[in-house]
């Protein structure tokens, strides 16, 4: 009648899954449920721990409810012939068949109240002239979905009785109005021309009324302890596929946190020792060169010399950070998350093009970003990141080329990025994604070179403001402002600037298995947040990145 539901029972001691043992919602005394507890006996089960899961197949309710009705009328129909049409009985017959017909319906309950519809059902029964097999399918549900052996106790006793009950009341009543008289009765006598004539004495069918009744309770008693068996069943077997699943996982966190301090101790060994003697060698440098006297030469030198220190130091710093994320990865995703550091704001802008600057590079922006405060912070570190991405790029494979730098933003554009700059070839190297047999450059028509010119200062009114005052201001000190491929631009009323020639990067074949660095790792954060990132050559030598995002408020 029901099958058992494949249910996941959570397992005891994975975290966030439920109570794991020897907790206080496991059963402590502290709890008040388990064994021992306040306002409980020894020996009685939680209420949790009674239910079984089993789940009620519809096909089941299909057949269940429009057989528990028509038996109910049945025998109600039969019992009404011991009463004249004009009679109070008769009318209460009428009355009877009236709520027999709907009664089926009370076993769509019997999943989650087994115990009052079977109740109910024993009420009906016994007080009506119904038949019991609606009792006996009602015990059957409650003792598949309750475990508790005092319920169960109780349940088959009363259901036993009240089915005994409605039998021997059918066997008692005259041959015509007896369900269990008509089974025993000549075939073809209960008619006009000829009365019933019964096969068997009155003795006989009560006995056989009585012993199918027992019959009858001790099938519905073992079908419910089946159901329930394999319920349990399912359940120890979902519990042994969970703690198996559990330490699978538990196995696979500590052979990876091996990796990852194995990976976290060599790179102490090795990089953050390299990164300590660059440092101490600039310090060095800077010494010497300060014992070289006061020409522009000695400055200079002590400068780049001050320079190299500072960013080896703060190199270092980042990889003592990385390393000790390798050893914490709680606190990994913590300090993984976006930050004012590494979100795309006005300051940490500002602050990645003076670095640019400062190391050497000559860059040329084009900044246009409004209403950046409302940008989302996910969107914005991925934009942080791809800049960087393009200016580390730009200085590690064309050391002293120019660079041009265009950041747009804005909720109507998105956030778009492009960054362009000449190829330079330094020992015959070139980038790996222009290399042949790696990714195939794209060729980009450009119809004017990047021209060098006075940088566009970036804007650092506070983020909530747009930008539009900012830009208008810096092409009027300049006379017309250029965007990165030399057009002229004009800017609108609302501030947005208007480009008609800026390169774009073909579409790139991102789509492969990357390794997560370097620009392939980019195309990876861009397609996760919804963007694209396209990049490659032209046929002027120019590399372009060109980074479209969506904009999220």
């Amino acid at each position: 009648m029901t099958n058992p539901q494949r249910t996941t029972m959570p397992f005891a001691g994975r975290p966030g899954t439920g109570p794991s043992i020897g907790s206080p919602s496991a059963g402590s005394p502290s709890s008040g449920r388990g064994t021992g507890g306040a306002g409980q006996s020894r020996g009685t089960q939680p209420a949790e721990l009674d239910d079984v899961p089993v789940h009620t197949q519809v096909w089941c309710s299909v057949v269940m409810v429009p057989l528990a009705s028509f038996m109910c009328m049945a025998q109600t129909s039969f019992f009404s012939q011991n009463f004249d049409q004009n009679s109070a009985g008769f009318l209460l017959m009428i009355l009877c068949l009236l709520v027999a017909m709907p009664s089926g319906f009370l076993m769509l309950a019997r999943s989650e109240y087994p115990e009052p519809t079977f109740w109910i059902a024993c009420a009906l029964v016994a007080l009506l002239p119904y038949d019991s097999l609606i009792v006996l399918m009602a015990m059957s549900a409650l003792l598949a979905r309750r475990s508790d052996r005092r319920t169960g106790i109780r349940a088959v006793a009363a259901g036993t009785l009240v089915t005994v009950w409605s039998q021997v009341r059918d066997a008692i009543q005259p041959p015509n109005a007896s369900l269990w008289h008509v089974v025993f009765a000549k075939p073809r006598t209960n008619t006009e021309e000829e009365p019933i004539i019964m096969l068997a004495e009155e003795p006989t069918i009560v006995i056989t009324a009585v012993v199918t009744a027992l019959v009858a309770s001790a099938i519905a008693v073992f079908v419910g302890l089946h159901i329930r068996s394999r319920a349990r069943l399912r359940t120890a077997n979902a519990v042994a596929s969970a703690a198996t699943d559990h330490a699978a996982t538990l196995q696979t966190d500590l052979n990876n946190q091996q990796l990852a301090d194995a990976i976290a101790a060599e790179a102490h060994d090795t990089l953050a020792h390299s990164l300590s003697l660059m440092a101490l060698n600039a310090s060095a440098l800077k010494a010497e060169a300060d014992r070289l006297g006061d020409s522009p030469e000695a400055r200079a030198l002590a400068s780049k010399a001050e320079d190299i220190r500072r960013q080896s130091a703060g190199a270092l710093d980042e990889a003592h950070a990385i390393i000790d994320m390798l050893r914490n990865p709680q606190q990994a995703w913590e300090q993984l998350a976006p930050s004012d550091d590494t979100s795309l704001t006005r300051e940490s802008l500002d602050a990645l093009i003076a670095d640019a600057r400062n190391s050497g590079t000559q860059l040329n922006t084009w900044i246009d970003i409004q209403q950046l405060s409302g940008l989302d912070e996910t969107i914005g570190k991925v934009a942080y990141r791809a800049i960087q991405e393009g200016l580390t790029n730009a200085r590690r494979h064309a050391p002293g080329a120019p660079v041009s730098l265009e950041v747009t933003a804005g909720p109507a554009a998105g956030v778009h990025l492009h960054l362009s700059n000449p190829m330079t070839q330094l020992e015959g190297e070139v980038p790996d994604t222009a290399r042949p047999g790696t990714m195939p450059p794209a060729s980009i028509p450009i119809r004017t070179p990047i021209p060098i010119r006075t940088p566009i200062p970036v804007p650092t009114t506070p983020s909530s403001t747009p930008t539009s005052a900012s830009s208008s201001t810096s092409a009027a000190m300049s006379g017309a402002a250029s965007t990165p491929d030399g057009r002229r631009a004009t800017p609108y009323h609302d501030g947005s600037v208007s480009s008609h020639t800026v390169p774009r990067a073909a579409p790139h074949a991102v789509d492969r298995p990357t390794h997560g660095v370097g620009l392939p790792g980019l195309a990876a954060r861009a397609r996760s947040v919804g963007g694209q990132c396209r990049y490659g050559m032209d046929d002027r030598h120019l590399f372009h990145v060109d980074v479209q995002l969506p904009w999220r408020g």
